[in-house]
This record gives C-alpha cells, structure tokens and sequence, in this order.
C-alpha cells in the first residue's frame, strides 16, 4: 500500500482548494449561494472551499434527479448492482487516501477513518447480493382461478442528509441499497466535512459516466441546515434520510410529515453498558475504552454510560483509571495516539459546559477532563477524556453529550440495571458484560434493553453491515444497512390476477343485476 500524505491523498481524490459543491453526477454548477470554509480539527489548518447550494441550483437537481429515475428505474436491480460493485473496487483502490481524507476533515483516528472506507465497502458487497434477492411474495386467493402476490417498486428520489462524525459510511449505507432498489438519490453532507462528500461524488461520477448510467441519479448538495431544510420540504423528494442531533431528527420529521411524506430518522444514542458481577473485567474496560473514547466519543453509539454491580464498582473503576491514565491525545493521523479532536471549537464548549454540569449536580471526578493545549495542539479541539461518578437521573447524564465523558452508575440486582439502562430518552445501543446465562438472556428479552441493538459482552460502538443498525425512542425508529432494511427504500404493491372466465368477489358478495 502506498504511504499518502494529506496533500496526495487530495489530489488524487480530486479535492482541491475550491469546488462547486453542487453535481448531478458528471455536471457541477458554478453558481452558489455562499461560501463554506473547511478547517481541518487536527491542526486547523484550511482544507477548501466550497460554494453551497443555491435555490435555483436545488430545484434543477431536483428536476434532473426525477428526470433520471425515469430511466434508472428500469435498469434491472442486478444491472444496477453491477454498477454498485463496480463502486466497491474503485473504493479498495481509493482505501487509503478516502481514509485519510476521513480522519484529517473530521478528526478521527486513521485507523477509524480506514475503517469507515471498509464499512463503504462491506455495503456495496451486500447491496450487490441484495439486487438479486429483492424479493415479494405469493399467497392463496379466497376466490377460484386467482393469484395474489406482492411485489416491491423503487419510491423514487431518496434525500440523505449526513452527520459529521461518519462522513462517508452513512451515505453509503443509504445509497448502495436505494440504488439497487431503483431509486435516485440527493445528498447533504455536513457542512463540517464537504470535501469529504465532494470526494464521494467523484467517485461515484466516474464510474456512472463509464457505464452509461444517467445523469441526475447520485446527486449532492451543501450547505447549513437550510439546505436540508429545502430537501425535506420538497414534495418531489419521496424519502427523507436524516442522521444527526434529536432536535434536527424531530424538525425534519415535522416538516415530512406536513406534507405526509417518508423518513428516516437516525438520532441520538445515550448508550449504556452493564457490567455484572459475573463479568470478566478484562474485556469489560477494553469495551469500555474503545466505546467511551473512539472517535473522542463522537459516535451515536458511544458508551456514555457504565451501570456497574456493587460488587465489582471499585475494582472497574481503578482499572479504567489506570487505562486512561496511558491514553495518548493527538494527531489522529499518528498511528500512536488514541484520541484525535472534536469536531471544532463549539464542540469544545458543550464539553466543557458539560464538565461544570457535572460538578454543579454533585458529580465526583474519577478521570478529570479539560482542554489540551501546547504545541501540537493549536487548533484548540483537543480534550482529555473523562471519567465521572453520578447518579442516572442527573439532568445532564439524561442528555447527550458528543465528547469523551463517561459516567459511572452503581447497581444492586439486574432488574435495577436494566431499569437504569432503559431510564433515558434515547434508545440506541446497549450492552452487557457478563458471563451469566440467566443475566444475558434477561436482558436481550422483551424485559429487557429497549434499545434497538443489544450485545452481550461485546461493546456498544461497532455495528456490523448486514444487521439493521437504528434505535429506538428519541433515537427515531431508524433501520439501516442490513437486515430488510431495503424495503424503507421502496413501496409496497398488492397484485391480484384473475385468470378465469368469472368475476367472483372477494368476501363471497353476491352483486348481479
């Protein structure tokens, strides 16, 4: 594998200091409404920029975006995943440098940011098995010389709106399988990470161009939320995908729903790991760690929580202490740091006001946090990660904060711990560590986690493509990148065919005349 700088990797994804950040695929538009800026949070330093979507702009992709499922609907789904494949060699080549691109515009480690490319891929492969298994089914008429079966049809334009912490993987966990489906899609990257979205449109446009496929079905967007405000209220636009904060999942659920539309929703995670008396600790602070700190907690599916038995409390608490005492914060390009920056610096403030919160509510400090500074550290986005002793109710434990804090809750029987565990508004991810049969099963029964994935003694960051990945409760009921989630992507049509010389009716209704 060739070693490329920041610079290299750049080039050879097509990102330069300036680009249009708006495309129906082949065609870019020179026209924007503003400017956005991108700072990198590992050193600070300008990446590019970017011309956002105007008005105009937007409804000419919109109006290119339909005019191209007309054509791209009728593609055979395996014709259409040959296509996706295709995506899927150009992203093993391009591995490295998208990678990089990842962790230098976000802030993630390169080891995370190789990983989100990997993720990218692992969609394409299972959305190409998926376009041959889009399957319906057959049932039996009440009524003699009659068939009925349901089959699956594309909705038409996907809009996808992405957060910042997963800047490629989410959109491709969306728009392989909308497209094996038949549908078009539209979509707005953050406006934290564009280049990261231009370099994907790139890709993606190549390999279009190559084969034929029209112009108008991958198409993006930038800009703020006003942007994805404009997605979201647009009629033409059949499927909503949103991934971010609570409060934006509930505004553009509203707006959706106004004109009875389709959503989405991919929220917030306030995630929990319980960790029994019967668990063995050492796999216990390793999924801990990695949950609680990877991505400088900016993962949906961060630990945020430790609901730890009585028993075993100190003797948990003393090891993680001892783990992050060897954290090293840095460069999340150097292989030898573990925890890069935030995303920018009011990320740093919520983190902060998030530590005085604590303090304020009666929170006792186990790991103090605090601001990095020095040489190295110029951007201003680096923290310490933290660790804290409270209690579940604690106002400020209910909410979720985007930051490497971990807070630690004591517990006496199972029954508290999942009580606990399920005491927050978010239903995301959720754990447990134990090596007791009865307390694993308890808590993956209908008693137990509410959440919409429950491990056992594995993390709660990590989900692999092929399960639906999504919460439930304020995290919006989302299913994504695995599992039957194709079917979001389409509608639903019940056929029946008469094949005889009568016209019974259903029912057994007699109506002559």
């Amino acid at each position: 594998m060739k070693n490329f700088g920041i610079k290299e990797s750049l080039f050879v994804l097509g990102v330069g200091k300036t680009n249009y950040g708006s495309s129906t695929g082949k065609q870019w538009f020179k026209s924007g409404a503003s400017i956005i800026e991108s700072y990198s949070p590992v050193d600070g330093k300008h990446i590019g920029s970017i011309n956002t979507t105007s008005e105009e702009t937007f409804n000419k992709i919109v109006s290119q975006s339909h005019a191209a499922f007309k054509e791209w609907r009728q593609w055979t789904a395996p014709q259409r995943g040959e296509i996706v494949r295709q995506i899927g060699i150009t992203l093993r080549e391009q591995k490295e440098p998208l990678g990089k691109l990842v962790s230098y515009e976000m802030g993630k480690s390169y080891q995370e940011g190789l990983g989100e490319v990997q993720e990218m891929i692992d969609i394409c492969d299972f959305a190409v098995g998926l376009s041959r298994q889009l399957h319906g089914l057959t049932m039996h008429s009440e009524r003699p010389e009659h068939r009925m079966y349901e089959q699956w049809h594309p909705l038409g334009v996907v809009g996808i709106i992405t957060a910042f912490n997963f800047p490629v993987a989410v959109w491709a966990w969306n728009t392989m399988i909308a497209w094996v489906c038949g549908d078009v899609c539209i979509w707005k990257p953050s406006e934290k990470t564009p280049l990261c979205g231009i370099a994907c449109q790139k890709i993606a446009a190549a390999i279009f161009e190559k084969n034929g496929v029209p112009e108008g079905v991958s198409c993006l967007i930038n800009g703020d939320y006003t942007v994805g405000q404009q997605l979201a209220k647009h009629e033409g636009v059949a499927l909503i995908s949103a991934t971010g904060s609570v409060r934006m999942g509930k505004a553009v659920a509203r707006t959706v729903s106004e004109r009875l539309g389709r959503t989405l929703l991919e929220l917030g995670g306030n995630n929990a790991i319980i960790i029994s008396e019967h668990a063995n600790l050492d796999m216990a602070v390793r999924g801990a760690l990695f949950g609680a700190v990877g991505t400088a907690g900016q993962r949906c599916t961060s630990t945020r929580r430790l609901i730890i038995h009585e028993n075993v409390y100190d003797a948990l608490k003393e090891r993680l202490a001892k783990a992050y005492s060897h954290l090293k914060i840095g460069n999340p390009l150097d292989p030898v740091n573990h925890v890069g920056p935030l995303i920018d610096k009011q990320a740093v403030k919520s983190y902060e006001q998030a530590l005085k919160k604590i303090k304020s509510e009666g929170g006792n400090f186990v790991v103090k946090g605090g601001v990095v500074q020095g040489k190295g550290y110029e951007s201003g986005c680096y923290v310490k990660p933290a660790i804290a002793e409270v209690k579940n109710e604690f106002e400020i434990v209910q909410q979720e904060t985007f930051a490497p804090i971990l807070y630690l809750i004591k517990y006496k029987t199972i029954e508290e711990a999942i009580e606990q565990q399920n005491g927050v508004r978010q239903g995301l991810s959720s754990a447990i560590m134990t090596n007791n049969l009865q307390e694993a099963e308890k808590f993956l029964s209908s008693a137990g986690s509410d959440c919409g994935i429950a491990n056992v003694n594995i993390g709660t960051s990590g989900a692999e493509i092929g399960g639906a990945f999504g919460g439930e409760k304020e995290t919006g009921g989302g299913r994504e990148s695995g599992s039957d989630a194709w079917k979001v992507y389409m509608r639903r049509q019940t056929n029946t065919i008469n094949y005889g010389n009568t016209l019974p009716l259903a029912q057994g209704i007699k109506f002559a005349i």
